[in-house]
């Protein structure tokens, strides 16, 4: 991905508070604000322009990352509309800074966000339906790029929604690994924000006697794994159905042993390397 000059402009001077934000010879424009500030957010004059939004929060259900999809022609008027779901803590909108969007450009970036969205996986979105639209070549080519722009933002305004699980790398740290225990394997890799197992691994189907002791919570996250199913038993196993990012390579290696594991150790390269030998010679 090519390089890029990020504006970000803070109108109160609080990072977490209302942001602006430009990307240099970009048509487009971003703003985000918590749900604590929406009248402020409201009063913006760019809201006054067609774009597509985010509404971010967690899942009261299943306590996953959430998130909706939206787009209208009048973005205020369509936020107005949303106070009464009670899930989300955070907008993030999309709009040109010329007049260059029209109804269905925005109803085309909104179906592929939700597509793209729903593909990666980190965030259950509640509008899996979008209106979508057929745009011709160019259009499309010229929303291609605008979405790009979109997807360079996002992680700037603190939201990984279309961030893919499973980044290539060359960077010898990022390597693949591999994480064994009586015959089971898992595999997977260091990621920006943690550790990720890729799908089709494998875990202890049984937890370890002392994980009531020393290691309560991975009893906990195994069993959100298994209700979100993330991961499902399979004979004497568990195994990953998709790629899942955790904060740190032991809480993969946990998760995978079935109770305590230091990660730095248990994840080794295909000869032997552990990933602490690794991260020291990088």
């Amino acid at each position: 991905m090519a390089g890029a000059t990020i504006k970000l402009f803070l109108p109160t001077g609080e990072a977490q508070s209302l942001r602006v934000v430009e990307i240099s010879n970009w048509s487009g424009l971003a703003v985000a604000a918590p749900r604590t500030e929406l009248d402020s957010l409201l009063k913006r004059p760019e809201l006054d322009k067609p774009g597509v939004y985010l509404l971010i929060g967690t899942d009261p259900k299943t306590d996953r990352p959430a998130a909706y999809v939206g787009e209208a022609e009048v973005v205020r008027d369509r936020l107005r509309q949303h106070g009464g779901k009670e899930f989300w803590v955070q907008a993030i909108l999309f709009v040109s800074q010329g007049e260059n969007l029209t109804k269905s450009h925005i109803r085309y970036l909104e179906g592929q966000i939700i597509e793209e969205a729903t593909r990666i996986g980190r965030f259950l979105i509640l509008n899996a339906q979008s209106s979508g639209a057929r745009l011709p070549e160019s259009d499309q080519g010229d929303m291609e790029v605008f979405l790009g722009r979109i997807r360079q933002l996002l992680p700037v305004l603190g939201c990984d929604i279309l961030v893919p699980v499973v980044q290539t790398s060359k960077d010898k740290a990022s390597q693949e690994l591999v994480c064994t225990i009586k015959g089971l394997t898992a595999r997977g890799q260091r990621s920006p924000q943690g550790f990720v197992v890729f799908k089709g691994s494998e875990a202890s189907l049984n937890l370890r006697p002392s994980a009531q002791e020393r290691a309560a919570w991975v009893i906990g996250l195994r069993d959100k794994l298994l209700q979100n199913k993330v991961l499902v038993a399979e004979d004497d196993r568990l195994r990953f159905a998709q790629d899942f990012e955790f904060s740190s390579p032991s809480a993969a290696a946990a998760i995978i042993h079935g109770g305590h594991a230091n990660g730095l150790t248990a994840w080794k390269t295909a000869d032997g390397k552990t990933l602490k030998e690794l991260e020291v010679t990088v």
